[in-house]
């Protein structure tokens, strides 16, 4: 399997999402015999099916957080991979909020239904720091600064490349800490430079974070309203410029080869983050 990342929607917030202006499907990464999907949201089964992507194929969900834009096709996803509960099979990791109630926000309902969960074979909660596997993948929880106090970001490191994933957060010094040595960053960057919210990066935010990480690439992702308004390309140039970076703006359906990016790993096994 040749490596790819292929994102299957780039929507980033309610108005994007629920007009589709962007698809929101989520982002699937296929590397050393193994597909992962990442944040499966509204549309995730039509995406797939549209950039010829077998669901069946898929051998972990991985889940940031449990808002509607990363996780409203989880259960849709998980019968399409295990054609309805024929063949049980898959990994889900994901944030605590997905499985169930976190105590400080009990308004937020888990999407993970029962009956999908037994037709797996294993769910995995991580936190902040923690570790798991799948197949010959190395998968590491990241700091968010969000609203779902359990959301997480992810580090994935294949033989391949070493990929860094924000999910849905705020600027924090942390989250650079959890991401660093990223050869490839994807970044939620929702808004614009001229626009500020507390959960959300903006442009100026992601230049922080791309200086001090120093990544072979950064694709920024996951727009909402305000960033569409004030053009993603030359925002995308912006931070180019500020960085020296090459950055790349994601487009519904845009598939890539991480390999091209990494000319050496920086790190060879998950025992070495820190």
């Amino acid at each position: 399997m040749e490596p790819k990342i292929i994102f299957l929607g780039t929507a980033g917030d309610a108005i994007v999402v629920g007009k589709q202006l962007r698809a929101s499907g989520g982002i699937i990464v296929q590397v050393d015999n193994t597909q992962l999907h990442i944040d499966p949201g509204p549309g995730a089964l039509t995406m797939a099916s549209m950039y010829g992507i077998n669901l069946r194929n898929t051998n972990a969900i991985l889940v940031s957080d449990n808002h509607i834009n990363h996780c409203n096709d989880v259960n849709a996803v998980i019968n399409a991979m295990t054609t309805g509960g024929e063949e049980p099979k898959g990994i889900l990791i994901c944030c605590r909020s997905v499985v169930e109630r976190v105590e400080e926000q009990k308004e937020l309902t888990p999407f993970l239904m029962p009956h999908y969960k037994q037709l797996l074979d294993k769910t995995i909660i991580l936190e902040r720091g923690n570790k798991t596997n799948v197949n010959e993948i190395d998968i590491k929880a990241t700091y968010t600064k969000h609203s779902d106090h359990a959301a997480i970001g992810f580090r994935i490191l294949s033989s391949k490349f070493n990929l860094g994933y924000t999910g849905d957060t705020g600027f924090s010094k942390k989250l650079i800490d959890d991401l660093s040595n990223s050869d490839m960053l994807i970044l939620n960057v929702q808004n614009p430079a001229s626009y500020k919210k507390e959960h959300q990066l903006n442009s100026d935010d992601a230049i922080k974070i791309i200086l001090e990480i120093k990544p072979k690439l950064a694709v920024i992702t996951h727009f909402g309203i305000k960033m569409l308004e004030a053009d993603v390309l030359s925002e995308v140039r912006r931070i180019h410029l500020a960085t020296g970076i090459q950055v790349i703006a994601a487009k519904d359906g845009m598939s890539i080869n991480p390999v091209s990016y990494s000319v050496q790993l920086r790190q060879k096994t998950l025992n070495l983050f820190k």
